[in-house]
């Protein structure tokens, strides 16, 4: 038995890793936004110190907040140790807004900190406390690296660190003892042997999808349709827009919420899904935007990445990726926003019938054998076809709370890959679809534009279904707001 102890990472999981460079961060981030008096101090500030022992109480939950990455050696593939060095206070920092501090001022400070990159060499996350937030909130902004969590291990998270009731015991944090950490010697060694393994593995992984397949012949069929389906798209490239091109090092972040409620109703309206709904709004958006930035939208082909969770059942509460995705043209130079959500919620049934996520899947599963160096020109050439990532993420219904602090909001903000100066990412919770919106500053220094043309495109499919839109804010005001 070995002395040591290490988790290797999947491949989809490297992959964001190897896609990382010194002006694209993939570390996934949220702002979320509290109500200040149950956490008040007497001095006037927020309980930092409770929010802290709060969070070791549950780290045993959470193993990969107090681990950190090794590379295994003359590979470009890490896996995951115990970090013997660990200390919450680097990665819980307290910080405040001039007061009173506005949802803008929180804005800015949010894209400053989603411009940081992550230290490698410690557990990669970070929980900043925002005081000083006015109309009595606070924020506290998260970043966690790709290679961690995708959307739904990420609401698993949040649900760990936070209770569906105001009343909750935090119990005694338990000790962190790290275990043992493998040598470079004895992780290249281990690597060799998982080489050697491999076709007994495929021969066993084999069996195993044949036993679970009611019919071997039509699903390997669908799936090698899937993955020729995947390699049409990554061998043809998206139009150039003025949301594509080199990432600068800053970025802009905003955000929008939208009553859950009236989504769903336009949602019945047109027979489709909530998704469907999501990327007709991005449509209108995207084609105002092109018009105003002098782009005929009528000359582009504009597709979207649009993540699907492939997470089973029994995978729940595991950390990591098990995500597919869906690549979709946007109908930009359709006018009518009627007939953009009908366009689109034709083009997502082809999608689901034709299981063009499976393709995603296969490449992954294909990526446990491939060299390191192939899969990272391969990861860096994926983001070729798409203009933009927008993802929606399904949150709880019921309001959750940080030691009595309610949750008012969550926004989050998807990373952006190479070329993409645009990402759109949607978290419903408790009665809100919350947009967070991510963007590199030099390519898109008219982010608040967008995001008015989004809840301006959402109006419109509104007034097609003939429901009257119930006025939003631009961000949750809070308690106290008029």
């Amino acid at each position: 038995m070995a002395r040591y102890t290490y988790e290797r990472l999947s491949a989809q999981d490297n992959t964001f890793l190897l896609l990382e460079t010194p002006k694209v961060h993939m570390h996934v981030a949220a702002t979320s936004i509290f109500d200040a008096r149950p956490l008040r101090t007497e001095e006037g500030g927020i309980d930092v110190a409770a929010i802290k022992r709060s969070t070791e109480a549950v780290l045993h939950l959470i193993p990969r907040y107090t681990q950190k990455l090794k590379q295994i050696p003359l590979e470009q593939h890490s896996v995951w140790i115990d970090d013997r060095h660990f200390n919450i206070d680097y990665h819980i920092r307290h910080t405040a807004l001039p007061r009173p501090g506005t949802d803008q001022q929180l804005k800015r400070l949010a894209a400053r900190i989603m411009a940081q990159q992550l230290d490698h060499s410690r557990p990669l996350w970070e929980m900043w406390v925002v005081e000083g937030l006015e109309r009595d909130r606070f924020a506290m902004i998260t970043k966690m690296h790709h290679c961690m969590i995708d959307g739904t291990s990420g609401v698993d998270v949040a649900q760990i660190l936070m209770s569906p009731q105001p009343q909750h015991h935090v119990p005694e944090p338990r000790t962190f003892i790290p275990r043992p950490a493998p040598t470079r010697g004895e992780l290249w060694r281990d690597e060799l042997a998982r080489r050697w393994s491999l076709p007994l593995r495929a021969i066993r992984d084999f069996g195993e999808f044949a036993r679970e397949t009611n019919n071997v012949r039509v699903e390997i069929r669908n799936r090698i349709r899937a993955l020729a389906q995947l390699a049409g798209w990554a061998m043809s490239t998206a139009s150039e827009t003025p949301l594509n091109g080199r990432l600068g090092p800053h970025r802009n972040i905003d955000w929008v919420d939208m009553s859950l409620e009236e989504v769903k109703s336009v949602r019945k309206a047109f027979g489709c899904t909530v998704n469907d709904v999501v990327l007709a709004t991005v449509a209108g958006a995207v084609r105002e935007y092109m018009i105003y930035r002098r782009v005929n939208p009528n000359e582009i082909d504009f597709r979207v990445s649009a993540p699907v969770s492939v997470r089973r059942k029994e995978e729940r509460g595991k950390l990591g990726n098990r995500v597919s995705s869906w690549i979709i043209r946007l109908p930009v130079a359709e006018p009518d926003p009627r007939r953009r959500l009908e366009a689109i919620a034709e083009v997502t049934r082809g999608l689901k019938e034709s299981k063009q996520a499976l393709g995603v899947e296969m490449m992954m599963a294909a990526a446990e054998w491939t060299p390191p160096l192939l899969l990272s020109l391969g990861a860096q050439a994926a983001s070729g076809p798409i203009n933009m990532i927008v993802t929606n993420v399904p949150g709880p219904q019921i309001p959750l709370y940080m030691l009595g602090a309610k949750l008012e909001v969550s926004y989050p903000q998807v990373p952006l890959l190479e070329n993409t100066g645009l990402g759109i990412a949607l978290f419903s919770y408790d009665g809100k679809v919350c947009w967070g919106f991510n963007a590199d500053y030099g390519l898109v220094p008219d982010l608040e534009l967008f995001v008015r043309m989004v809840e301006g495109s959402f109006q419109d499919l509104s007034d097609a279904a003939g429901i009257r839109a119930i006025p939003q804010q631009r961000g949750f005001s809070g308690p106290g707001s008029t």
